[in-house]
């Protein structure tokens, strides 16, 4: 078997029992679902392989640590800062601004 070329590239590995309960989804990540289709709409993303691009290109510690929506929305700000759509600065400017309204709860 060939070595895999990254923590997303799993395929044939033996990966245990499938948990296959029922799990809610927070409104949180609907947002991000809806960003995502909304970027596919819009034409600001072709299709879903740009999102998997942006998931593959995560280091193995941050893959492993981020949950399936944190990927999908590390790689939708990677898709739209690498065209040009937004800027990182801005991301990181607007992240801080929410972390320190949450703080301040």
């Amino acid at each position: 078997m060939t070595q895999p070329s990254g923590p997303h590239d799993l395929g044939g590995l033996d990966a245990g029992p499938v948990d296959l309960a029922e799990k809610d989804t927070a409104y949180w990540e609907w947002q991000i679902d809806a960003m995502i289709r909304l970027a596919l709409q819009k034409g600001l993303l072709t299709d879903f392989a740009e999102l998997r691009d942006g998931i593959e290109r995560l280091a193995p510690e941050d893959y492993e640590k981020l949950s399936y929506y944190e990927r999908w929305a590390r790689s939708l700000a990677y898709a739209l800062v690498s065209k040009g759509i937004l800027q990182q600065a801005d991301i990181d400017q607007t992240i801080a601004a929410l972390r320190q309204r949450q703080a301040g709860r």
